[in-house]
């Protein structure tokens, strides 16, 4: 893979990863934010598809403060594959339905943004980087996540990630 293969499948892994913390919620917590019952230890596997068909597994843990109404989280995340290792960290806030945050790679120095809309546990946002977004869906049952990622950069497929607490 090239250099910038390299660096584009890490920022479809940081995204996939990142949305997996951040926009992750119960949906039998009507009265309180989207975040509420999140606090505490996930953890899960998911594989990232190259555009030529081939195919990468991850892993990742995930550790949540969630704010006392359920509408902030900071999250602790650190992911794996057989080719990369990294640390993220991230904080997000829902107003309405409406999220919003930030988050970083420290060891790499890549910060970034997350927009996008929350509703009946189906979650959709724009994970942006410099130089690079992708298109991210999330369906949060009880204590599972499903993570699905579409990166605009047509060198690969998509990303697909479950946790579970």
């Amino acid at each position: 893979m090239t250099a910038f293969g390299s660096k584009m499948l890490w920022h479809v892994m940081t995204a996939a990863c990142v949305t997996a913390g951040l926009l992750a919620a119960s949906p039998s917590h009507a009265q309180s934010g989207p975040f509420a019952g999140m606090s505490g230890s996930w953890s899960g596997t998911g594989t990232v598809q190259i555009a030529d068909g081939a195919s990468e597994r991850i892993r990742c843990r995930a550790t949540y403060t969630v704010g006392s109404d359920g509408n902030t989280l900071q999250q602790v995340l650190r992911c794996a594959s057989d080719s990369y290792r990294f640390d993220l960290s991230s904080d997000v806030t829902n107003r309405s339905g409406s999220l919003t945050g930030t988050w970083s790679e420290a060891s790499r120095g890549i910060n970034g943004g997350v927009e996008g809309r929350a509703s009946d546990g189906q979650f959709n946002a724009l994970v942006t980087a410099n130089g690079f977004a992708a298109e991210l869906r999330v369906t949060a049952r009880g204590n599972r996540q499903t993570i699905a990622i579409n990166s605009q950069n047509t060198q690969f497929r998509g990303v697909q990630i479950t946790l579970a607490r």
